[in-house]
């Protein structure tokens, strides 16, 4: 899988998990790495981007013993991106599952 095509998945779940949860870079990079391969090298920058875009907002939250953290909450212009993209996926995949699954025929 190429790595453009990985870091678009890797970004639709990204948006996914904080629109499900408010979550710190660290707790994203955790529930990832559960289900995916990556690395903060990959998710900070992304987290970074989407900030940046609008997509998401941050606020700090007080810790009990540390510094506080940078949460990340889905905005409003987020929530109508991941619905877009997720429907424009589902699309995708099952057009892929056609052919993988051969019910065309290429005659």
């Amino acid at each position: 899988m190429t790595t453009q095509f990985k870091k678009g998945i890797i970004e639709l779940c990204v948006l996914k998990i904080i629109n499900d949860k408010e979550m710190y870079g660290f707790e994203v990079m955790e529930t990832l790495t559960n289900e995916l391969k990556v690395n903060e090298n990959t998710i900070y920058p992304l987290l970074r981007r989407l900030t940046g875009q609008g997509l998401f907002e941050t606020y700090q939250k007080e810790t009990v013993n540390g510094a506080p953290r940078k949460y990340y909450k889905i905005t409003e212009k987020g929530k109508k991106f991941l619905l877009k993209n997720l429907n424009e996926w589902q699309v995708f995949l099952k057009e892929v599952n056609n052919v993988l699954e051969g019910e065309k025929n290429y005659e």
